[in-house]
């Protein structure tokens, strides 16, 4: 009878070590007692009654979760391939564990039925363009419907839109396009600019017949610092006038 009471008080011991939890700074335990939720303990050392109570472990650590290419149809009617990440932490340990069965599974799913909703409802480049509102407003959507999980979703970012061959060529010639009336505009302002310049100059010189030979002598002075051996200019007829007076 000794060895059995000894046996038994060391069965006892161990089964009531048993209950002995360690949570890390980042964990709770959600404790359930005969069934019913009686709240979260932790972090640190916590005792459950064996067979009475069971934990659930929760980390409250912020996830980083990847939503597969999603096949979207835009608003315009344009097959894309959508894919993005979602940043989420658990801020009500029970609620995590008794509105949902699986909250990472439930999180996962809703984001990826969310991401095409949203992206099906705006157009190509629009997407492409204002890719910080559809950011937001996925994440807003988000959520709204993760908040009775206790789940708080915080950032959502769309990392690549992946656009058929055919659509890229379009896109590459939309933007050459672009580009080569940019060029010719800018040309165009140019050749206006530098044709009221020219007016102007002519207005001046008209008004001064000396501006005009001066400038003559100024581009004979530019031709002779040139390396030609021989330059042949014409004569103002105005340079010939005292001689022809003369005779």
């Amino acid at each position: 009878m000794g060895l059995f009471a000894g046996v038994l008080i060391l069965f006892f011991i161990a089964f009531l070590i048993s209950g002995i939890k360690i949570l890390n700074e980042y964990e709770r335990g959600v404790i359930f007692r005969l069934g019913r939720v009686i709240g979260a303990k932790g972090p640190g050392i916590i005792y459950v009654i064996p067979i009475i109570d069971q934990m659930w472990r929760v980390s409250l650590r912020t996830v980083a979760m990847d939503v597969p290419p999603q096949d979207i149809i835009t608003r315009d009617n344009v097959s894309i391939k959508v894919n993005a990440v979602i940043y989420f932490r658990v801020v009500d340990p029970n609620r995590s564990v008794v509105e949902v069965e699986n909250y990472l599974y439930a999180t996962s799913q809703l984001a990826q039925t969310t991401l095409r909703s949203i992206c099906g409802q705006a157009e190509l480049d629009k997407l492409l363009a204002e890719r910080d509102r559809i950011n937001a407003e996925i994440q807003e959507v988000l959520d709204k419907h993760t908040e009775p999980w206790g789940v708080k979703v915080s950032t959502v970012e769309v990392k690549q839109i992946d656009l058929p061959q055919e659509m890229q060529r379009a896109m590459a010639k939309q933007a050459e396009a672009e580009r080569e009336r940019r060029a010719k505009v800018i040309h165009a302002d140019g050749e206006l600019q530098a044709a009221g310049k020219l007016s102007e100059a002519a207005s001046i010189i008209s008004k001064n017949p000396q501006a005009l030979q001066l400038r003559y002598l100024q581009t004979l002075t530019e031709i002779a610092s040139e390396k030609n051996s021989t330059t042949i200019f014409p004569v103002p007829i105005d340079l010939l006038t005292p001689f022809i007076k003369n005779k």
